[in-house]
């Protein structure tokens, strides 16, 4: 089975997803199933004009999307309480809404070059650093920071990323959600024949998993 996310990394509830899906899948291995279950992650930009190299406080962007802070302050509560129910800390207060070009590149560089497990390892490594630990994931040395910990060559991404690499496979991710029409993510993709859309709870991606496996 191999399992296609279109996600991007500012985005809460492909957080929110992303854990419910892994103990979904958790909760199946418990099961007993053996079925090798491949991971990739796609790229999706929720906001692809946000400018490179000047990130802003994440209140400010969704008072200007959602029609002021008082709105935006609700939204950022609500996911902030949803996410602490899935194990996850989103420390809104202090996150830095970035251009994510840079992370979906270094993602496809990660894919190519480690497999699709390390990419996982990454992505989750990347989510924690924007939501949890407030960083400015459009910088450059934040993201080959993050891929050091993780134990990748960090000068031979960083080589990768200067020379242009990666920007024509996101391109070619985002055309993908738009023939598949997605239009909200976290969409996920299996064999590329079933769709699952949204952060679903745990228990409904447990279900959707065993019916195709049962196929």
């Amino acid at each position: 089975m191999r399992v296609e996310i279109w996600s991007d990394v500012v985005c809460p509830w492909c957080f929110i997803g992303k854990r419910r899906f892994d103990n979904a899948v958790a909760q199946l291995r418990e099961k007993g199933v053996t079925e090798p279950i491949e991971i990739v992650f796609k790229a999706y930009q929720l906001d692809p004009t946000a400018p490179v190299g000047a990130p802003t406080p994440v209140v400010d962007a969704y008072a200007k999307k959602f029609g002021g802070r008082e709105r935006a302050e609700q939204i950022l509560q609500h996911v902030t309480s949803v996410a602490a129910g899935d194990d996850i800390t989103f420390n809104m207060d202090i996150a830095l809404r970035a251009n994510t070009i840079l992370c979906h590149r270094a993602l496809h560089w990660v894919l190519e070059n480690h497999g699709a497990h390390a990419q996982v390892t990454f992505k989750e490594n990347l989510l924690s650093a924007y939501f949890t630990e407030g960083l400015d994931v459009g910088d450059s040395e934040v993201v080959l920071t993050r891929a050091s910990a993780c134990g990748f060559d960090a000068d031979t991404l960083r080589s990768w990323l200067d020379s242009g690499g990666g920007l024509a496979e996101v391109q070619a991710d985002i055309q993908g959600a738009i023939d598949r029409e997605v239009t909200g993510v976290p969409a996920f993709f299996i064999d590329d024949k079933y769709f699952i859309p949204g952060a679903q709870e745990t228990d409904v991606f447990v279900k959707v998993l065993e019916r195709i496996l049962s196929l």
